[in-house]
């Protein structure tokens, strides 16, 4: 099984990332599970989400307490909540941040995972250039498909087309698609 914990705030579509995820996921013909885990809290308020993909049927139903990998939506999330509790050291970390770990101040926290596990994303602005709103969500999917080869381009794809038909659906999928380049990119590097 291949878990996945997003961590954001409200209005970053963190929620909307994780039902995206098992969508996709299902396309392939697996099981999947999005379970999101949040309140009453207004916009801006952190917020969290889990995924579970597997060949066989899920049945646990708790929050991901050891995840395989890490979406953080707002960086700004770092110093307020211990984000990496549970990871394991062949975890993959992704954060949304035109900075890089050492500008993030965890430089030496991310020494300990493997460097192709690793990437931040300019998700925000890359939303903001595809959607024309500070949606950073679809990019981070986008990353996490260069980067663990878990789901695909195509099913990420498939499963935006179905949630946001039209025109929205088409710049969110321009939006992944630059953001799975550029993490490719990254990591032939």
């Amino acid at each position: 099984m291949f878990q996945v914990r997003i961590h954001g705030r409200g209005g970053q579509g963190v929620v909307s990332a994780a039902e995206l995820l098992s969508v996709a996921a299902f396309k392939e013909n697996k099981h999947a599970q999005a379970v999101p885990n949040f309140g009453s809290e207004r916009m801006g308020a952190p917020v969290m989400a889990f995924c579970r993909v597997s060949d066989k049927p899920i049945r646990l139903r708790e929050p991901v307490m050891e995840p395989d990998a890490l979406i953080i939506q707002d960086p700004t999330l770092l110093n307020q909540v211990d984000l990496f509790h549970g990871l394991s050291e062949k975890g993959y970390i992704l954060i949304n941040s035109t900075k890089s770990f050492h500008e993030l101040g965890i430089e030496e926290f991310v020494t300990k995972f493997p460097k192709d596990h690793l990437t931040t994303i300019k998700a925000t602005d890359l939303a903001l250039q595809h959607v024309g709103r500070p949606v950073p969500n679809a990019p981070m999917l986008g990353g996490l498909a260069a980067l663990t080869g878990v789901f695909t381009l195509e099913a990420l794809a498939e499963a935006i087309r179905e949630k946001f038909p039209g025109q929205v659906g088409e710049a969110n999928i321009a939006a992944i698609t630059e953001a799975y380049e550029s993490t490719k990119s990254i990591m032939n590097n």
